[in-house]
């Protein structure tokens, strides 16, 4: 069945708790009437339907899609997180149709702009502006960025946050969970619970614009001295919870690099897998969404311009340490080690099951391929991505496996498998050996 084309268009945000919890009851009673058809035909014609089945439909996928696009805030960002980082779960037409979740959301219509603009910077905010656009040049889950000139001269990016997705993130984060465990895809023994309230508090801090101000003037100065990397600068005078006012800084998409010569490819890469080594082991403060879309690119001058520092988490020196650990017991090969540092890390812990712990093993020796290669290692030409995400898929497939790491643990590992998912994808040369001495 072909779904709707998905294209971004100006639609309100419900902001109101009543009228999204009534979106998802609506969502949730087309969804089970879908059910209760598809099921009948299926009976009717002999079959014994599965559950799984009638839920993860490509219409179904369709209908969530739509209305996640359409209320955004954390709904809508739960989805894009369920396309990246579950599609291998997942029916390749559901993976398909969530994918759409990535594109450019639905923006407001400039009435609804207009309110929130007014409530942050009052009635008479157009005095400050020379020029503001209207149509937004990117449209995300949980704001949209417009182009701005002030009066006083400045060129601005001003990110303005959809009304209501602050108060709307608990119950967002509680309803999609509730359709996640219908729909089959969470394993038995795994408490998510503790899971939800994480979830809850790390888009209640990408929600606050003015801590996201605060990560990217740090940023700023921890790179102070790295001119190959561009931080737009905070303008705090305009930055409210609701508005985060940055300078404008064009680029283009750093995927055009993968039509680039070889050692452009290979520098960049370099200096972004040594950001990481930076920022956990000099900054302890990570920005952890590895979105493409966060890396753009300056072609005039090969710099690499770095955006949204709403996921910016700060480690504690322990984690840090334990990694160190790790990664010189796993240069070492010394297994008895890479173990005791696993469980230190939360990777393992005492009931995690024999198969378990030998696969996981098993996929930190894969994992530490780029470390053990002397020199130069082809990102492009080794299937290491390829075979990590064979491996994941076979663990989590297994209904018996419900060991779930630390959340820090889970978003820095987020953070390297975008990272070695960047490097394949431009099919980087990059000596990760010679990186990661200055740090282990």
């Amino acid at each position: 069945m072909a779904h709707p084309k998905y294209e971004p268009k100006g639609l309100s945000v419900p902001s109101g708790r009543i009228s999204r919890l009534a979106r998802f009851g609506g969502l949730t009673a087309s969804v089970a009437g879908s059910m209760a058809i598809n099921g009948g035909r299926q009976l009717a014609s002999g079959q014994r339907p599965k559950v799984n089945d009638l839920l993860l439909t490509p219409a179904n996928a369709a209908r969530f899609t739509q209305q996640l696009a359409q209320m955004r805030g954390a709904a809508m960002k739960i989805g894009q997180l369920m396309s990246m980082e579950a599609s291998d779960f997942l029916p390749p037409e559901m993976a398909e149709v969530l994918a759409h979740l990535r594109a450019d959301a639905h923006y407001m219509p400039p009435r609804q702009l207009k309110k929130v603009l007014i409530a942050n910077w009052g009635s008479d905010f157009l005095k400050k502006f020379e020029k503001f656009d209207v149509h937004p040049i990117a449209a995300a889950s949980i704001g949209q960025v417009h182009r701005a000139k002030t009066k006083d001269g400045r060129t601005l990016a001003i990110k303005v946050q959809y009304p209501g997705v602050r108060k709307s993130i608990d119950s967002d984060v509680s309803n999609v969970a509730t359709l996640l465990r219908l729909s089959g895809l969470l394993s038995d023994g795994i408490d998510i619970a503790p899971y939800l309230e994480e979830a809850k508090r790390q888009l209640h801090e990408e929600a606050d614009y003015q801590r996201e101000g605060q990560c990217l003037a740090q940023f700023s100065g921890f790179l102070n001295d790295t001119p190959e990397f561009i931080v737009p600068d905070l303008h705090e005078d305009l930055t409210t919870r609701d508005l985060l006012a940055m300078s404008f800084v064009d680029g283009v998409a750093i995927e055009v690099l993968t039509d680039a010569p070889q050692d452009e490819r290979d520098r960049v890469m370099t200096l972004l897998i040594d950001l990481v080594l930076r920022e956990m082991f000099e900054f302890s403060l990570m920005q952890t969404d590895p979105n493409f879309a966060n890396y753009r690119y300056e072609p005039q001058t090969g710099r690499i311009i770095l955006l949204d520092f709403g996921a910016t988490r700060s480690f504690d020196q322990e984690l840090v340490d334990n990694y160190r650990t790790m990664l010189r017991a796993a240069l070492s090969g010394d297994q008895d080690a890479i173990c005791a540092a696993a469980m230190e890390i939360g990777f393992l812990d005492e009931n995690t099951l024999p198969k378990h712990r030998d696969a996981m093993l098993d996929m930190f020796e894969m994992a530490m391929a780029p470390l053990r290669t002397p020199g130069l290692f082809d990102f492009g030409t080794n299937e290491i991505v390829t075979r990590l995400r064979e491996a994941g898929m076979q663990l989590g497939a297994d209904r018996d496996f419900a060991t779930i790491p630390p959340m820090d643990t889970l978003y820095l590992q987020r953070k390297i498998g975008g990272i070695y998912l960047l490097a394949s994808r431009l099919g980087a040369r990059v000596d990760v050996a010679g990186l990661f001495a200055k740090y282990v």
